[in-house]
């Protein structure tokens, strides 16, 4: 193959670009190096099979694999295939001298960036190169600056770029290399086992134990004592082995207890007993055990009420809230909706596929929505718009049906509706502002129509038309002061 004259791309590639060639024939490899070396002053490495070309890809990155379809032990397809599984971001370019259409088609839907047949043209391939690595370079930047963004706003695998959730992150920094105990208060799918984990992952360093997770609201007394104390063989009946429990686990760790609020008072002297003492017997046991755990609580309920009413032991309140955490609720900071549906779209996206995008209409929807589940329902929202989204495109009808709802109780006068005209919709606002106008003149006048035409303007026959037009019963307001 013969090297063409003043192939050298006119606008420079990026630095550090790295080609693979993948080729069995050793003639055929030595002259795709030296004519992309020369050419186009590339580094390039070669493998005689797809099977050397993997290991090659493995352990170095590479921006460009040049491969032949047909090898011995592994051929170009298979090695497409293997790309594909293990996400190896790199660009291909298949070259055969045994091609098919149904090869080309084949080879084209895996996502290669071109099928030539062999011998290429040197100079229609050192162009097609020079393509293929712009484009490559293009990806690495966005894949770049995508990694950039999402590390910015995340922290400890929790995202935000929320400036109250970054109190949060600030308070998590602070506390990471203590061991004092932790109170995450919040509503109910806001993330707070989530943070309780951050917590555990920033004093990983301290603290290399296991993060041990127990939901106490779904457990009654007996079975939770277990639960967390563990209990000697015999200790009561089906007692057939002794079992260790979560605070033993938990020893140089993080014990995360959920709902905390849902223990019975019974177990809440054993626990205020276990965090004063940092020590407890197993259950049929006398031994005592000596723990090191930090205990992250977590509830959904207003602590101070259950407290006052007599529900929770005061003492026990004040041990757990050394370090309190409020999480806000996911409509007090909005700004997080892009980010976590952005995630969302990547944890559930079909497998060996895109993330699908999500429409503008779709993206007000969502950002607009009260989400009184937060962030699971937010969750949930995205995964099922996942499976239901076409052409890889998340729209408006792909949302659940709750998704967009006013909550109950809330009223919001008018709403743009686009696929409605202007002057139907000003009409509306007109009479709904007229309506709610008319009832609370009549409820200040105590439904008489004379005093209400006097207040607002009109004339007693308007009053009484629109009382009619909007069928409004004005002897509701008579008694009323």
């Amino acid at each position: 193959m013969e090297t063409p004259p003043n192939t050298a791309p006119s606008v420079p590639l990026a630095p550090q670009q790295r080609v693979l060639v993948v080729e069995d024939l050793e003639d055929t490899r030595t002259s795709l190096q030296e004519l992309l070396q020369m050419s186009l002053g590339l580094e390039v490495d070669t493998a005689e099979d797809g099977v050397a070309g993997l290991e090659m890809l493995r352990t170095k990155p590479y921006s460009l694999v040049l491969t032949d379809l047909r090898m011995p032990k592994l051929g170009g397809m298979k090695m497409l295939e293997t790309i594909h599984e293990e996400k190896i971001p790199v660009t291909v370019i298949v070259t055969t001298g045994h091609g098919s259409i149904k090869d080309a088609v084949e080879a084209m839907q895996m996502g290669v960036f071109d099928f030539l047949t062999k011998p290429p043209d040197p100079q229609h391939l050192c162009l097609l190169v020079q393509r293929a690595l712009r484009e490559r370079a293009l990806l690495d930047e966005v894949v770049a600056l995508r990694r950039e963004l999402t590390d910015r706003h995340t922290f400890q695998n929790v995202l935000s770029r929320s400036p109250k959730m970054h109190d949060v992150f600030e308070l998590i920094s602070h506390i990471a290399d203590t061991t004092s105990t932790v109170i995450i208060c919040g509503e109910t799918g806001t993330g707070k086992e989530q943070v309780a984990r951050a917590i555990h992952q920033a004093s990983a360093t301290q603290r290399p134990g296991a993060f041990v997770a127990v939901n106490c609201g779904a457990l009654n007394e007996n079975l939770l004592e277990s639960e967390l104390f563990g209990h000697e063989r015999g200790s009561y009946t089906g007692a057939d082995r002794k079992r260790i429990g979560r605070f033993e686990l938990a020893h140089k760790g993080t014990l995360f207890l959920d709902e905390i609020g849902d223990v019975p008072m019974s177990m809440q002297v054993k626990l205020l007993r276990v965090l004063q003492e940092r020590r407890f017997e197993r259950v049929g046991g006398a031994d005592p055990i000596d723990i090191d755990v930090r205990v992250i609580a977590a509830t959904h309920q207003e602590m101070e009420k259950l407290v006052s009413e007599g529900k929770f032991r005061e003492d026990l309140y004040y041990r757990l809230n050394v370090v309190r955490i409020d999480l806000p609720a996911l409509r007090e900071r909005p700004e997080d909706i892009p980010v976590l549906v952005g995630h969302f779209c990547q944890k559930f996206a079909r497998p060996n596929q895109k993330p699908p995008t999500v429409s503008t209409e779709a993206m007000a929807i969502l950002t607009r929505c009260h989400w009184p589940g937060n962030v699971r329902q937010l969750e949930n929202a995205i995964e099922r718009a996942c499976i239901t989204a076409r052409d890889g495109v998340i729209r408006a009808k792909d949302l659940p049906s709750d998704v967009g709802r006013r909550p109950s109780g809330q009223k919001h006068l008018f709403q743009v509706d686009l696929s409605r005209s202007l002057p139907d919709q000003l009409a509306e606002l007109t009479a709904a502002f007229e309506e709610k106008y008319i009832r609370r003149a009549l409820k200040r006048t105590r439904g008489h129509v004379g005093k209400c035409a006097k207040i607002t303007g009109l004339s007693r026959r308007s009053i009484t038309d629109k009382i009619a037009q909007y069928k409004i019963d004005k002897g509701q307001f008579k008694g009323e002061e």
